[in-house]
């Protein structure tokens, strides 16, 4: 995603249309669909229309107005926001907790993270889907034949949108906020248009419609309510980009048009349904594209498809800037990532991800075949992560923010209300493929908890053969070191001692560099750090130093140069002459680390999928040794 904070407040709100804005923006296409096709309105009982209608109205009200712009948008960590800054909010508190609650607290936010995954493998699918299904409608009235290639078409799509990321989005990403635009125009016009079919749908507005619906419709209610939801997917993407737009846009974006737009839709939908009811169960009726006439059918499909790529672009790049948060934090192995744009250093590119994510959505298009089957899938983990959200909200307000228990309480248990009814539809749709995207944050939960844990007995068996600096400092001072021209640097995970790879290297080359620095590179749970706390200089001895370089979890580091700046501080630096040396470790499994031994196993496949920090931190190639080093863990 680019870096946009120094554009104006309304050119920031015009690019949101399509980077935040988009997954909601395309719901019309499926969210009241699917709460109406499973409420089967009856003629003459208007309530089975205006019920889903005015809970829609009062969720976007609720979780977006309220809770999301209102409130959560305003728990930012140096202006970013997201479940890890959230995070790292509830950490930095002065907890009176035990440290059993805390770990179990910051275990259940990681989870809430793992499930935008699976949100980032439905979103693209059922957002294409939806756009493509239009050509059935086509197909009705003018006998394309079109209809029965939906799937083949949303999957090229789809395959054609994955294909062209390691590109980046710079060329084509200053069209996204103009096509959304005229997307969310086109949505106004629509419902207007369509609302003088029954104008008294306005009455859907008042919310004792959709209490009355709930109360009428007993256990049917909560699987009301989880399609509902579809109304109000993108929240967590509006708060995990509020650090690239800062709220003010956000908040001029959805007040003067994406709301407006969504609602004038959404009457227009159930406005034509009331108007003929019978007319809307046919299977041939599809609530979004019924709206449009006739001449402008075909552009409107056109457009709808690249609003849904759009939504999906987003998506994807959200799921990417995600891992590289959670490399950072260390809650997952490196990762290649490839920056697509020298000038903007957000727009980043993780091709194992990318991939992963293509084949998971491609084999969603083809598993359920149309939107109308992935809506089930889709909302539980959705729902589970506002749940979470609201949660973490709670805490940071009351420990952080120092709110009164009830100032933090009232809003939170408003939001819940919402939340544990979207919860409880999401779960009774479970065997209907809600189990999906909750499989797949808990495939993530496990792979993020394994690599902690194992990154923690990996350091233990590392400290295990530690020496510290002082032993080499004498050795050095009693010249019984052979010392040659240049500058090594060896990569250390810890500031303390001496890292095992120089200590290879002393033992197999019997001499060292000249100038020889112990360098770590350190995240900070904050997402950006100061210039002038970008490093740290110790001199242990002539030209015998430790660097620590610190940065934020949302910054891309440049290693190469901040480690030749630092040291420029302290005396000349002939960048042609460092020699990185970097230690490859051999895992075995057979060590006393307390770990199950299929963890273990699992913990040694991640790290052999993990880049060497050389690669990762982009260090010159020529100059750098790699030293294996065998360990049991």
């Amino acid at each position: 995603m680019s870096d946009h904070k120094h554009a104006s407040n309304w050119t920031l709100a015009l690019v949101a249309l399509g980077v935040v804005f988009g997954d909601i923006g395309t719901s019309p296409l499926y969210a009241l669909r699917e709460s109406l096709n499973h409420a089967r309105p009856h003629p003459g009982v208007p309530l089975d229309v205006l019920g889903p209608l005015s809970l829609m109205f009062w969720s976007l009200i609720v979780m977006v107005c309220f809770k999301y712009l209102g409130f959560i948008t305003r728990a930012t960590n140096q202006g970013e926001g997201g479940m890890f800054a959230l995070l790292t909010l509830f950490r930095s508190a002065k907890w009176s907790f035990k440290p059993q609650t805390t770990a179990g607290v910051v275990l259940s936010g990681i989870f809430g993270a793992c499930l935008l995954y699976g949100d980032g493998m439905i979103t693209p699918a059922i957002s294409v889907l939806s756009a493509v299904e239009g050509l059935a409608l086509l197909d009705a009235q003018i006998g394309t034949g079109l209809a029965n290639y939906v799937v083949p078409i949303a999957a090229a799509i789809i395959f054609g949108l994955f294909l062209v990321q390691k590109n980046g989005t710079a060329r084509i990403g200053v069209a996204f906020g103009p096509i959304m635009v005229l997307w969310f125009l086109t949505l106004a016009v629509l419902g207007i248009i369509n609302i003088g079919a029954h104008p008294a749908v306005f009455s859907a507005l008042l919310p004792h419609h959709g209490v009355n619906f709930l109360l009428h419709h007993g256990h049917e209610s909560f699987v009301i309510m989880g399609l509902v939801l579809l109304a109000v997917t993108g929240c967590e993407a509006m708060y995990a980009d509020i650090g690239h737009f800062g709220r003010p846009p956000l908040v001029k974006s959805w007040f003067i048009i994406v709301l407006p737009a969504l609602m004038l839709n959404y009457l227009g939908q159930g406005a034509l349904v009331l108007s003929n009811v019978e007319a809307s169960l046919k299977p041939e009726f599809h609530h979004f594209f019924s709206l449009v006439p006739k001449p402008a059918l075909i552009p409107v499909i056109l457009l709808a498809t690249a609003a849904t790529i759009i939504a999906s672009q987003a998506m994807i790049t959200g799921v990417y800037s995600l891992t590289q948060q959670a490399v950072q934090l260390g809650y997952l192995p490196r990762l290649k990532i490839i920056h697509t744009n020298p000038d903007v250093r957000g727009q980043i590119y993780m091709p194992q991800v990318n991939y992963l994510l293509m084949i998971a959505c491609l084999a969603l298009v083809f598993n359920f075949k149309s939107s109308t089957n992935l809506a089930a899938a889709y909302g539980l983990s959705v729902a589970l992560d506002m749940t979470f959200t609201s949660i973490l909200f709670f805490l940071v307000a009351c420990h952080v923010w120092k709110w009164p228990v009830w100032k933090a309480a009232l809003p939170t248990a408003i939001f819940l209300v919402f939340e544990l009814g979207y919860v409880s539809g999401g779960l009774l749709k479970f065997f209907d493929g809600a189990w999906f995207p909750l499989m797949i944050g808990l495939g993530m939960w496990i792979i993020m908890k394994t690599w902690m844990d194992g990154r923690r007995v990996l350091f233990q068996a590392m400290q295990r053969g530690r020496l510290p600096v002082t032993f080499l400092v004498d050795e050095i001072k009693k010249d019984r070191i052979i010392r040659v021209p240049g500058t090594a640097v060896f990569m250390s995970a810890s500031a303390d001692g001496l890292p095992l790879a120089l200590l290879h290297h002393l033992k197999h080359n019997k001499a060292l560099h000249h100038q020889v620095v112990l360098l770590t590179v350190r995240f900070e749970e904050k997402p950006h750090v100061a210039a002038e706390e970008r490093f740290q200089v110790e001199e242990y001895h002539d030209e015998f130093f430790r660097v620590v370089l610190h940065y934020g979890f949302s910054e891309s580091p440049n290693v190469f140069e901040d480690l030749c700046h630092a040291l420029e501080t302290q005396g000349k630096c002939k960048r042609a002459g460092i020699t990185f040396y970097q230690s490859r470790e051999v895992l075995l499994t057979n060590g006393p680390g307390k770990m199950a031994r299929w963890r273990k196993n699992l913990f040694v496949l991640l790290s052999r999928l993990s880049r060497p920090a050389t690669g990762y931190f982009d260090l010159p190639p020529r100059q750098v040794i790699e030293l294996g080093i065998q360990l049991e863990v």
